[in-house]
């Protein structure tokens, strides 16, 4: 029977794998939010048209669920740390590409570049983790989110204010600096393995660990569960209002509120942070506490509010709509901490994984093109505010599906008999 290994000291033997870690984290996300609060220093150089910003913020959650799927093949072949090196390699090129667009087609090319090597990124965190630190992952996921969450909120408040002080190429390429920087950690253990003969991870951490692909059988099964598809919908509901809001949201506070570019990328770096508390505190609150349901009453109460205020009364308390609409997206930890806790079995835990993040994901994708084509056939912003509205409330029936504490293994054995 197989044991925990002891804990040691973080940065023992492995500080280049904490490092690196915690640059690539921050690399991950420092480009979602860059573009946005940019998009009228932009237009003064060429026109970007709505569905083209639409489809730049249908990009992340595209390449998220591509690379759910092709990821593990790719690191199977290539190994965890030669794979960081080339999505971070890959990254660099986009963000440097981005800040020399010429055009809106350029510009939108060099984003699906960014997010086809961020994606990638997102599945090889936990491995590496589990690679580096099998001692330490509870504290190792909360840092490497923790960075992650500060890495979405800070780009956006410093966008305009670069973008005034010098140009909105060097405030898009600076970017590009911190994902050069997380090359070099991966870099520096890939020449230690391979003068130590090829040994497993730091510190002797252990062998590659795989990234897991689902198990097709029990992929086929969750097709047919209620429970999957209400964690489905609660995604769902986090991603829509996530990339709409780091798509459009800035325009809507500037044409609407009457907020200036910089007060808007502010705006926005403000929404992105209410994530970070949430991040820190709902899996507690849902592991200890079985908080579910208060969770599920604020997430949908502050995100119709935020919108209510904004289709309402735009201009007369700005900071507030968008803090309430930030607190919306705290589905996002709350979907992540529930594919454990709604699953009995290893293979289930993955299977439900790659189901809710791939469907969800590609779901999530069609929103922000949407909401720009709405946008142009409307001539304002009240229709999309509504779909958003509508997509918040959709929540609602989810949530007293996965508010029971039940298996997707328990619902399967009770519909169609047992689950091995």
């Amino acid at each position: 029977m197989s044991s925990s290994p002891p804990a040691r000291p973080l940065w023992r033997g492995r500080a280049l794998a904490l490092v690196g870690i915690v640059l690539f984290a921050f690399s991950l996300r420092s480009a979602v939010g860059s573009l946005s609060p940019l998009l009228d220093h932009v237009t003064q150089d060429f026109a970007v048209p709505a569905p083209v910003v639409g489809l730049i913020g249908t990009a992340p959650p595209v390449c998220y669920a591509v690379a759910g799927l092709l990821t593990p093949a790719l690191e199977r072949r290539f190994g965890l740390e030669r794979l960081v090196v080339a999505a971070m390699a890959i990254a660099v090129l986009g963000l440097v590409a981005r800040s020399l667009a010429v055009d809106s087609l350029t510009l939108l090319g060099s984003t699906a570049i960014i997010f086809a090597a961020v994606g990638t990124g997102n599945v090889l965190l936990p491995p590496l983790v589990k690679k580096h630190f099998p001692d330490r992952i509870g504290i190792m996921t909360t840092i490497y989110s923790t960075t992650m969450a500060v890495s979405t909120f800070l780009p956006p408040l410093v966008a305009v204010p670069v973008a005034d002080a010098a140009s909105w190429r060097l405030s898009l390429g600076l970017w590009a600096v911190f994902a050069a920087v997380a090359v070099i950690p991966w870099i520096a253990l890939l020449v230690r393995e391979r003068g130590d003969g090829g040994a497993g991870g730091a510190g002797g951490a252990g062998g590659d660990e795989d990234v897991e692909s689902a198990n097709p059988r029990v992929f086929g099964r969750l097709w047919r569960l209620p429970l999957v598809w209400a964690l489905t919908v609660i995604f769902v509901v986090s991603g829509t209002l996530a990339y709409t809001s780091f798509a459009w949201l800035p325009t809507i506070l500037v044409q609407t509120a009457g907020v200036s570019n910089a007060q808007a990328g502010t705006l926005l770096s403000l929404f992105a942070f209410m994530g970070l508390p949430a991040s820190l505190a709902v899996p507690v609150l849902v592991a200890r506490y079985n908080a579910i349901a208060p969770l599920f009453a604020v997430a949908v109460g502050s995100g119709l509010a935020g919108i209510a205020g904004l289709l309402l009364a735009p201009s007369a308390a700005p900071w507030l709509w968008v803090a309430l609409l930030g607190i919306g997206p705290l589905f996002f930890p709350l979907t992540l901490v529930l594919l454990g806790l709604r699953s009995r079995t290893h293979e289930a835990s993955v299977a439900l994984s790659s189901f809710v993040q791939s469907i969800g994901y590609a779901i999530v994708s069609v929103f922000p093109v949407s909401i720009g084509l709405l946008h142009d056939a409307t001539d304002g912003w009240a229709a999309p505010l509504w779909v958003l509205a509508v997509v918040v409330a959709a929540a609602i029936p989810a949530g007293f599906v996965i508010a029971r504490p039940h298996t997707v293994e328990d619902e399967w054995e009770r519909r169609h008999g047992a689950w091995s």
